[in-house]
């Protein structure tokens, strides 16, 4: 991966805030996101279930539940989002931005052709005649790995394995030659195998295609050896943001080391009794003054159950983390950045 930082954001969050009414009084699903995303670089977002990943994309994409307010800017390629009409933003988003949701089964429309659903967004975006719209589906199902790419276009979702669709759905996000490539937890409805051949399907298309790309997982091995940078939520909160190769090795906030040693290693014995994080993600209903992580960090004092920590910097200055009392900067064991990576 490369790691040098470029000049230009293709994507940019500035203090968003994500809000949602509810039975028990307006719930802060995202609380003050900032990061960048530059040109031809990729981002890994993870965190467990629940810590705002998926509402993160949803906001960005513009596709975020009916009743959700968004506070702060969100920036695609220098354009201010959040000052356009919903009809300009889908314009500008579905041209600039293709994105794999998680399961392709419910993304893809069971009684319409899979050639005439990846057609859809040139034809509305591009302005594609019907003759160019098929022959440039034909052309991105073979670039996916589809066999018979041709016969493909007359086939219905069901006829397809779950590793064919999520191909289908690649290339569907792709018939526009968008600038970002989003994958919101686009293998885990599939085998490990499977999920192998996906990732690594989506990593040469960024290659090739120069463009930038968002990997969003709750699994660290998705990100791991695939990402430029990786941005770690917990309890809608960036906790640690920076480069993907300096946080695997020097992981400054506990949730970051927690995820970290919750993971399999290709090192351990067979039987190897998994770590586990006590206790639960915080409620959003009645979200503590502190840090989200205090209720369940062995480390946490008084100070974190009270106040919200600032992002501090690193020695890197690209590593920035939210916590009171951080870990030491020693590194992991170079076996901790690869043992994971699938």
């Amino acid at each position: 991966m490369d790691t040098t930082i470029a000049s230009r954001p293709i994507l940019s969050c500035k203090a968003m805030t994500c809000e949602l009414d509810s039975i028990s009084g307006p719930l802060q699903i995202l609380q003050d996101i900032d990061f960048r995303l530059d040109t031809r670089r990729s981002l890994g977002i993870v965190g467990e279930s629940g810590a705002g990943k998926s509402v993160l994309v949803k906001a960005i994409m513009g596709i975020a539940p009916r009743g959700m307010r968004i506070k702060g800017q969100i920036e695609l390629d220098g354009q201010d989002l959040s000052a356009l009409k919903p009809k300009q933003r889908a314009k500008v988003i579905g041209r600039k931005v293709g994105i794999v949701f998680q399961n392709p089964m419910t993304s893809l429309n069971p009684f319409v052709p899979i050639g005439r659903q990846i057609e859809e967004a040139g034809r509305i975006h591009l302005g594609m005649g019907k003759v160019e719209a098929k022959t440039r589906a034909i052309e991105l199902l073979s670039f996916v790995g589809m066999p018979d790419p041709e016969d493909c276009c007359d086939y219905y979702p069901h006829q397809f394995s779950g590793g064919m669709k999520q191909r289908i759905m690649i290339a569907a996000a792709l018939i526009c030659q968008p600038d970002l490539l989003i994958a919101d937890e686009a293998t885990t409805a599939l085998d490990v195998t499977v999920q192998k051949e996906v990732l690594d399907l989506l990593q040469t298309i960024q290659a090739e295609r120069q463009m930038s790309m968002i990997l969003v997982s709750h699994n660290l091995g998705v990100v791991a050896g695939r990402t430029d940078e990786i941005l770690v939520l917990y309890g809608g909160n960036v906790v640690e943001y920076g480069l993907t190769s300096e946080v695997f090795r020097n992981p400054r906030h506990r949730y970051t080391e927690a995820l970290l040693s919750a993971m399999p290693a290709m090192d351990q014995p067979a039987h190897t009794r998994l770590r586990t994080i006590p206790g639960q993600p915080p409620n959003l209903a009645s979200r503590p003054p502190g840090c989200p992580f205090a209720p369940r960090c062995p480390a946490a004092q008084a100070k974190c159950h009270e106040i919200m920590p600032e992002m501090s910097r690193g020695i890197d200055a690209n590593h920035r983390f939210a916590c009171h009392f951080p870990l030491d900067a020693i590194p992991r064991s170079p076996a901790a950045e690869v043992a994971h990576v699938q």
